[in-house]
C-alpha cells in the first residue's frame, strides 16, 4: 500500500508563503495522479489542486493564482507552493495518491495550515 508523508505546515501571517511537500512511498510512482485537499473545522474536505502523471493541473477557483502545485518523478514528490495566504486558507491540508491502473486511493496523515497576524 502506497504511504503519504505531508510536511511543510505551520503557521504563517496573512500574504505570507509556505511549501507543501508530500513523500510518497511507492516503485512507480510514474502511475499516480496527486492531489492536495483540505479541510477546514466544520467544512467538509475540498479539492485544492491536483497534478496527473503527465503533469496536467488544475486548480480550485479559491487558490488559482496564488498556489502551484508539482512533481518531481524522480524524487517521488509532490509540492504544493502556496503564495498570498489568506486567512481563509487556514485547513489541515492532505495529500492524495489515485492509481491510474488499479483505481485505488491512499492519504496522507494532513499537515496543519494556520494564516493568521
Amino acid at each position: 500500500q502506497v504511504q503519504l508523508v505531508e510536511s511543510g505546515g505551520g503557521l504563517v501571517q496573512p500574504g505570507g508563503s509556505l511549501r507543501l511537500s508530500c513523500a510518497v512511498s511507492t516503485s512507480i510512482f510514474s502511475l499516480y495522479n496527486m492531489g492536495w485537499y483540505r479541510q477546514a473545522p466544520g467544512k467538509q474536505r475540498e479539492l485544492v489542486a491536483f497534478i496527473t502523471t503527465g503533469g496536467s493541473t488544475n486548480y480550485a477557483d479559491s487558490v488559482k493564482g496564488r498556489f502551484t502545485i508539482s512533481r518531481d518523478n524522480a524524487k517521488k514528490m509532490v509540492y504544493l507552493q502556496m503564495n498570498s495566504l489568506k486567512p481563509e486558507d487556514t485547513a489541515v491540508y492532505y495529500c492524495k495518491s489515485d492509481n491510474i491502473a488499479t483505481r485505488r486511493t491512499s492519504w496522507g496523515q494532513g499537515t496543519q495550515v494556520t494564516v493568521s497576524s
